[in-house]
């Protein structure tokens, strides 16, 4: 009998899928995006999408939405009551004296244009997303600006409920 051989995941492969599973812990249905963030091949911090600790969560009492205006001029709906999963994962790492400068931080989609400045600021240089976000132009600007090394593994764009 053949063996089959195994084939083990790449170190990105490996951290996106950690953050899929914790994404499964957050509290807003429209996105359940998590976020890992690494030093040498170890996971240092995560985060997932959800309200602040001891505030209600849209899966308990709906979602607070907000009209913005893209930089196309087009115009999209976004749940501002829960903290993004990876400004929840460089809020982590702050809390517990954890060292974000040099890391690389993996998630479902290229980050807001919020979350794209928080990661310029924690000094994380590498980024890799599973998918790109609908309103990444501005990011993936600032990204190139600052020098972060930005990987998309697949070109799908993610698509919300009310966009």
């Amino acid at each position: 009998m053949k063996q089959v051989k195994h084939e083990r995941p790449s170190w990105d492969q490996y951290f996106i899928t950690q953050a899929n599973l914790l994404g499964s812990r957050g509290t807003c249905d429209r996105s359940r995006s998590g976020c890992v963030i690494t030093k040498d091949k170890r996971i240092i911090s995560t985060g997932y999408i959800g309200s602040p600790p001891s505030l209600p969560h849209c899966d308990d009492v709906g979602h607070e939405m907000n009209t913005v205006i893209n930089e196309d001029g087009t115009k999209s709906m976004h749940c501002v009551r829960t903290t993004h999963a990876e400004q929840n994962a460089i809020v982590q790492a702050a809390r517990f004296g954890l060292a974000t400068d040099g890391a690389t931080l993996y998630c479902k989609m290229t980050p807001c244009y919020t979350c794209a400045k928080l990661v310029i600021t924690a000094g994380i240089k590498r980024v890799v997303s599973e998918k790109d976000y609908h309103a990444s132009k501005r990011s993936k600007e600032i990204f190139k600006k600052a020098k972060i090394k930005l990987e998309i593994l697949n070109k799908e764009v993610e698509k919300y409920k009310h966009q």
